[in-house]
């Protein structure tokens, strides 16, 4: 596994939540998946999946990619600019995200995933 790969896991991470694509964001989430908000709330993997009935994504777009891999685990450092609706309301969003990926048995999985605000250096 090189960071290639886990360049195209994240990837396919990003264009499965711009679709809304449940079952591939099923399929890429660990089971014990933990994402933690720039307000500080937390969802576990169902709660991620199921946000999409009242959030959708209009635009996704990362930029300052950093892919740091270790034995059987990867961190993924990025800024994230994004459009998206949330119960109707369109939003504007710039955040600093990290996430964790690790090999499990079947494959690599998102495991975690933390919003921070985007303050530019």
């Amino acid at each position: 596994m090189t960071t290639d790969t886990i360049r195209e896991l994240r990837q396919a991470f990003d264009d499965a939540e711009l679709r809304a694509d449940t079952e591939r964001l099923e399929a890429l989430l660990a089971d014990d998946f933990v994402s933690i908000g720039e307000q500080g709330f937390s969802l576990d993997k169902r709660q991620w999946i199921e946000r999409h009935a009242d959030f959708g994504y209009l635009s996704l777009e990362t930029t300052e990619l950093d892919v740091r891999r270790y034995d059987r685990a990867a961190i993924v450092r990025c800024v994230q600019r994004s459009r998206a609706t949330w119960r109707g309301e369109t939003m504007t969003l710039t955040v600093r995200l990290s996430q964790v990926w690790v090999e499990l048995p079947d494959g690599w999985r998102l495991a975690g995933i933390q919003f921070s605000p985007y303050a530019p250096a």
